[in-house]
């Protein structure tokens, strides 16, 4: 069965529930909205500044990919001078050594050629000498006869012939 409330029990309950909303309106709501809208902007500002954080991570990995980029680049530059460098040095070796080697050449040549002149100018003396020699002994013996002047140089071409 079903009851009939009274009149004045729903003037009350109504009462009371609009009492109750006004206390709660001027006490609890507000402080409740005013918590409730602080923490949304708290939230808002904590997804605020993941996105900027997003972003200044996006912004750092870009310039690390940057600084690796320029890096590899003068680690490139760097080797590439180093072998340029290494290659002149190699160069610049190779010609001191032809030029040191040629220049050792051409005073063996020289060394050669004043040997030679030495020899040469040995071997004219003694021929002159020789010659000196056979003509003192010439002179010295004043053969008349031509057939003993020829076999004295017949001789003393048979001494020269055997030292």
């Amino acid at each position: 069965m079903l009851t009939n409330p009274s009149f004045g029990l729903l003037f009350w309950q109504l009462a009371i529930f609009l009492i109750l909303l006004l206390i709660l309106r001027a006490f609890a709501w507000k402080p409740i909205l005013a918590s409730l809208r602080e923490r949304e902007d708290s939230i808002d500002d904590a997804l605020r500044m993941a996105d900027q954080a997003k972003l200044e991570m996006q912004a750092l990995k870009a310039g690390n990919e940057k600084l690796i980029a320029e890096a590899r680049l003068e680690r490139d530059r760097m080797l590439k001078e180093a072998n340029e460098m290494s290659n002149q040095l190699i160069e610049t070796a190779k010609q001191k050594a032809t030029d040191e080697g040629s220049r050792l050449i051409m005073q063996a040549r020289e060394a050669i050629q004043n040997e030679k002149m030495a020899a040469l100018a040995e071997v004219k003396n003694t021929a002159a000498q020789l010659s000196i020699d056979i003509a003192e002994r010439i002179l010295r013996r004043e053969l008349t006869d031509s057939g003993a002047q020829k076999q004295l140089v017949n001789d003393y071409l048979q001494e020269v012939k055997l030292n």
